[in-house]
């Protein structure tokens, strides 16, 4: 009897357990549905990390290609994967990273630096690389697809892989690497870790940048970096003005170490001259798509009012502007900042030109024009806006220059250009000038103020982001 009484307590309390189920489910909706239904999404995944390289062990630029392969039974998304490449700093000089090529989108692959701690033999740095939520997820046995990187000094020197912990010259395919390691929502689910302690990745993911952005924070190896032209950019070579005919060359452009830019890397465009045209170099970075239009355009510009060595006096033009692709376009666009600190075409200088063009002639009718005699001396803010017929030039979020002549509003997508050239030749003698660009930062079909412009910048470096965009393809 006290058996049967036993069982009837046990079923009883099944019974109440199906009971409390049913009402949680009842009162909790599709929010416990889907609790339920993604518990295959918890915890550790199950990973595997391919590997190979591009390059010797001495090279000027590291080129790691990576894979990951999800071995787990349960999808796994991007966002919550971080990796690790594990490197020796040569001389201690400071690197930086890029993404060139990648399935997932660059705009979604995210980078940083770090130091190891302790003493890790082969291994005294670390680039991290992580995923926003926009590079999707793995489905059970599914792959990122290759995922190539590259890693460099700052300096310009060439590089020694041979005492880099996760590099190995003979792996030309890709093969399993547990020298690279991998981990899931910040707990190592693949590969060894370098002794010394060093703490893994937290977990926190990035979001996807949002829709009509461009950011690029510049960095790049040189003129010459595969990235830099999967990104839309080229140094300009080609003759013709303006400035001193024939004279632009990818020497001037270079992305160096730099203590006062965020990030501590920009672009610089030097131009150096003896004071004869064959001895003259001029510098640009231009755009090789048509991506800006309207909305708002911001670049964070270092201007130099005095030459980085010889003699001062130039009639030196830093530029940044948005220009149609085509000279003869029957809507041409094209709207200018033009710094120069010594002045040109017989007006005195530091001053700053905001010009709105519809024509490239010339011709005083074809543009809308507003100069101020100031010295820009460092860094500054440059914002265009080009919303609802009105163009808006701003420095550091005071206004410079407005106009609502729909004749001089943007007719057609433009390229971005940063721009140093020399008006004349005024004198002979060794000169060097130089002009900094730190980021570059587009919203389409907005206008966005200063404070929420530096906000999304704030974002993509605190996240390792260096470029985005996410504008639709044409």
């Amino acid at each position: 009897m006290s058996r049967v009484r036993r069982n009837s307590r046990q079923r009883g309390r099944a019974v109440f357990k199906i009971l409390l189920a049913m009402a949680v489910l009842v009162a909790g909706g599709t929010a416990a549905y889907f609790t339920w239904w993604d518990s295959d999404d918890s915890g550790s995944a199950q990973l595997t990390v391919r590997y190979r390289t591009d390059a010797q062990a001495r090279t000027g630029t590291a080129k790691p290609w990576l894979e990951v392969i999800n071995d787990s039974k349960k999808t796994v998304s991007l966002g919550d994967v971080t990796l690790r490449y594990y490197f020796t700093a040569d001389d201690g000089a400071a690197y930086g990273a890029n993404c060139v090529q990648t399935s997932v989108g660059c705009s979604n692959i995210t980078q940083k630096i770090g130091a190891t701690t302790g003493k890790a033999a082969n291994a005294d740095h670390y680039l991290e690389i992580g995923f926003t939520q926009g590079a999707g997820k793995l489905a059970p046995g599914g792959t990122s697809q290759a995922i190539g990187l590259q890693l460099y000094r700052l300096d310009g020197k060439e590089l020694n892989q041979a005492n880099d912990r996760s590099f190995d010259a003979k792996v030309t395919h890709y093969a399993p690497s547990k020298l690279v390691t991998a981990y899931h929502r910040g707990a190592l689910v693949w590969g060894e870790e370098p002794g010394g302690g060093t703490p893994g990745p937290g977990r926190g993911t990035s979001d996807a940048a949002p829709a009509g952005v461009v950011f690029d924070n510049f960095h790049y190896s040189g003129a010459d970096d595969p990235a830099l032209a999967a990104n839309g950019w080229r140094a300009r070579t080609e003759g013709g003005g303006p400035g001193i005919p024939s004279t632009w060359s990818a020497d001037g452009v270079s992305f160096p170490s730099e203590a006062s830019a965020r990030g501590g890397q920009a672009l610089q465009l030097r131009v150096t001259s003896d004071g004869t045209e064959e001895g003259t170099k001029q510098a640009e970075l231009q755009s090789t798509r048509p991506d800006f239009f309207t909305g708002t355009i911001a670049a964070r510009v270092y201007f130099s009012d005095k030459p980085t060595s010889g003699r001062t006096g130039d009639h030196l033009n830093e530029s940044f502007f948005a220009i149609s692709p085509k000279d003869k376009s029957n809507n041409y666009s094209e709207l200018d900042y033009e710094y120069m600190p010594n002045g040109g075409w017989g007006a005195s200088g530091p001053r700053i030109d905001t010009t709105s063009w519809r024509s490239g002639s010339g011709k005083p009718e074809d543009r809308v024009t507003r100069f101020q005699n100031q010295s820009l001396q460092g860094w500054h803010t440059m914002m265009i806006t080009a919303m609802n017929g009105t163009v808006t030039y701003s420095v550091d979020g005071r206004e410079l220059f407005s106009h609502d002549d729909k004749k001089y509003f943007p007719r057609e997508r433009m390229g971005v250009h940063f721009s140093a050239w020399l008006v004349d030749l005024p004198f002979k003698g060794p000169r060097t000038w130089d002009m900094k660009v730190n980021w570059l930062y587009y919203q389409a079909d907005r206008a966005v103020p200063l404070a929420d412009v530096q906000k999304a910048v704030d974002g993509f470096y605190a996240g390792g982001t260096n470029y985005v965009n996410t504008l639709p393809k044409s």
